[in-house]
């Protein structure tokens, strides 16, 4: 098969209509015109050439004239996020979505002649508050941090050889796996240029398993087989097993010639949910993940290396699970956990409001998200759509109009304004996503489609999906997780946001908050950059009651270590009664300007990172928490549990609390046997407060190579 990659330097220039007309023509020369790199985007361009676009890009190409009997295809891995593609001046069609291929047959005019100029009219309209018109998440999220427009030619670019038929699209997906058995199920599109007959092979590991004889017309055939493996080795997450894969190769021949081939790594396993909670190959898991951001808000800039980093730290801070949140990476992300062992729940990027108009396109690009990425045994479910609503820049719930009430009116409010814009239908919840979600199922039945993320319970079935909580952050101080969870268990089934950012120490906030006198900092500028706001900061960390930013930048760090090990000791307290997994809201920042992850844009690791890997330890002991200031003399009881991800009980576990104050010390000791995958009840501590001072409570558990432990504070006020 012949084989030629169009990477490299080409040329830009601005698009303008005077000379639209000329500039896809193979007659003008564009050494004059601006260069660029392909892949990249035209952000990278220095200086700046555009903000927004458009952009025409071309390129001379020289190859070998196409051989008889052999077809000639040009294909664009990724543009973003519209484009039309011209060749010597012929139009050869428009392409929509940022991430899947766009394929098109130059076999006629490649006959013509061996030179040829290639010309592509990029488009990527900026992102504009109110309802949003392209397809590309978290990429161009106006309620976000400021981030680049991504447009460009931002992956490879090739020329490639087949015979009469080509496999136009190949989508393998495992139906379902046991030590016994197991079967993928598998779809083929064969784009011919005849009619005729054509033999179709499959190989698992270089083995042929399966050979068809079938009839093909001219244009686009589909195929549908399955095929039955014995015994397979299964492939299992990190904490569970090995990650053994295979390798299928499916090969259409013509006459007894070979006319194409393509080829998938996959792995057998098998999926399934009772409700919120999930196992694979049978095996019950209580999901501990995170919110995989895109490592840089540019994706062409990210390099194979910062991919595989940030992945080997999500399996260091004991993670099992990453949400891609909101877009779709270069596949190194999902090579990469199929090799790992990291399950992915993964996003279409749809996120917030989107017009009616995308509706074609939404189902289209969902399709080929699945044939993209079906064959990953990595990726467990769907998500069609996050967070559907408007949100306070539409001038829905905006929790700025309640800062002048109390506290428990205050909280009221903020719960009236959400469940008012909620409980209305709207055309994004009721009617696109739940199309998106139905595309998606229809080319994939073996894994779960969530129609939409963040939805709180409502009308009719008062059900909701996942929940986006944000106690200790906007939605009230972080003691009121134990209260909450215990009045709306529904909204903790499953809790994929949660937690508070950091104030970044980029170059550009910190010149932003030292611009004047503080804290009458450039408050407007430092929401821009970051996408959070002064009054999100108040009730945690109020800046007036800093010395200067850099006392204020600690503490947002420190409210974060609290906020994250506040939830995630909490959720695993209530493992599967009725919390199947979580996600923090970030494991790393897209921008510069972002403090979300606890890996910043660069790859270092915040304070937040140390306090999540000791809290997603395999075995924790976890106490309740104290008020922060209590009564003389006032009864103070805590329970103290164990919660535990292993396979196996660990007996002889001893677990000790010491409880300190001006008045004393006491100690207990428990011991006996950690329940496997489960949390373990160990007792209640009671003590009273002393008439002054503070008292400290610790729990310590010892149970052979695991340690862990917990401490709870109250000030008697």
């Amino acid at each position: 098969m012949s084989y030629w990659l169009l990477d490299g330097v080409w040329n830009a220039a601005e698009v303008r209509d005077e000379h639209r007309s000329n500039a896809i023509g193979p007659q003008l020369d564009h050494a004059e015109w601006r260069e660029i790199n392909v892949p990249g985007h035209w952000a990278d361009i220095e200086p700046g050439l555009t903000t927004d676009g458009p952009l025409t890009y071309r390129t001379s190409v020289h190859t070998p004239s196409v051989d008889e009997d052999r077809r000639r295809f040009l294909t664009f891995d990724g543009i973003a996020y519209h484009a039309d593609v011209w060749l010597d001046g012929a139009y050869l069609g428009d392409t929509e979505g940022y991430f899947a291929p766009h394929t098109f047959d130059v076999t006629d005019l490649w006959r013509l002649s061996p030179d040829h100029v290639i010309a592509v009219e990029v488009h990527c309209p900026p992102a504009e508050p109110g309802s949003r018109r392209a397809i590309t998440g978290v990429l161009q999220d106006p309620s976000g941090p400021l981030t680049p427009n991504p447009g460009g030619i931002w992956q490879s670019v090739h020329l490639v050889d087949t015979g009469p038929v080509r496999i136009d699209a190949l989508r393998i997906l495992c139906q379902d796996a046991t030590v016994e058995r197991a079967h993928l199920k598998m779809y083929a599109r064969l784009d011919s240029d005849r009619s005729c007959a054509a033999d179709v092979q499959t190989l698992v590991d270089g083995t042929v398993v399966a050979e068809h004889r079938i009839s093909v017309a001219a244009g686009h055939n589909d195929m549908s087989w399955r095929i039955d493996l014995p015994r397979p080795s299964l492939w299992w997450p990190r904490d569970l097993g090995d990650q053994r894969l295979v390798d299928v190769d499916v090969i259409v021949s013509i006459d007894g010639h070979p006319s194409d081939t393509d080829h998938r790594r996959t792995g057998l396993r098998e999926v399934a949910w009772d409700d919120w909670t999930c196992s694979i190959n049978g095996e019950r898991m209580f999901l501990k993940g995170a919110n995989l951001m895109p490592v840089d808000a540019l994706l062409g800039r990210a390099s194979d290396e910062h991919m595989r980093q940030l992945m080997e730290d999500a399996v260091e801070l004991g993670l099992d699970m990453l949400r891609v949140h909101g877009h779709i990476p270069p596949t190194t992300i999902y090579d990469t956990a199929d090799e790992l062992g990291l399950l992915l729940m993964q996003d279409f990027p749809l996120q917030g409001v989107q017009r009616r108009q995308i509706r074609q396109a939404a189902i289209r690009q969902a399709q080929q998200m699945v044939d993209l990425l079906g064959h990953h045994p990595s990726v467990i479910s769907w998500w069609a759509h996050d967070e559907p609503v408007s949100k306070p820049s539409d001038g829905s719930v905006d929790q700025r109009q309640t800062l002048g009430l109390a506290g428990r009116a205050r909280e009221l409010a903020i719960r009236v304004q959400r469940a008012v814009r909620d409980q209305a239908p709207t055309w994004n919840r009721s009617v696109l996503d739940p199309l998106v979600r139905r595309a998606i199922e229809d080319v994939d039945p073996t894994r779960r489609c969530v129609p939409h993320s963040g939805v709180l319970p409502h009308l009719p079935l008062l059900d909701g999906t996942d929940a986006h909580l944000y106690i200790g952050w906007t939605d009230g101080p972080i003691s009121l997780l134990p209260r909450e969870s215990a009045r709306f268990p529904r909204l903790f089934r499953f809790v994929s946001e949660f937690g508070a950012p950091a104030a970044p120490r980029s170059p550009q906030t910190m010149a932003t908050l030292q611009e004047r006198h503080w804290p009458d900092a450039d408050w407007e500028r430092f929401a821009e950059l970051t996408g959070t706001e002064r009054w999100q900061y108040e009730q945690s960390t109020p800046p007036h009651l800093f010395l200067d930013d850099a006392a204020w930048i600690d503490a947002t760090e420190q409210h974060q270590i609290d906020v994250i090990t506040a939830w995630v000791t909490h959720l695993r307290r209530i493992a599967y009664r009725p919390t199947g997994g979580f996600c923090v809201r970030a494991l790393n920042d897209h921008t510069a300007d972002s403090g979300w992850g606890v890996v910043d844009l660069d790859g270092n690791r915040r304070p937040a990172f140390y306090a999540l890997r000791a809290a997603c330890q395999p075995v924790i002991v976890t106490i309740d928490a104290l008020p922060e200031t209590t009564l003389p003399g006032s009864q103070l009881s805590l329970a103290v549990h164990v919660s535990s991800d292993l396979r196996n009980d660990l007996e002889d576990a001893i677990v000790d609390v010491i409880i300190t104050n001006t008045d004393s010390t006491q100690t207990h000791r428990f011991a006996g046997t950690i329940d496997a995958n489960a949390t373990t009840y160990v007792g209640t501590i009671t003590t009273v407060a002393p008439q002054a001072g503070e008292t400290t409570i610790s729990a310590m558990l010892d149970a052979g190579t695991f340690r862990s432990t917990a401490i709870s504070r109250t000030t008697v006020d």
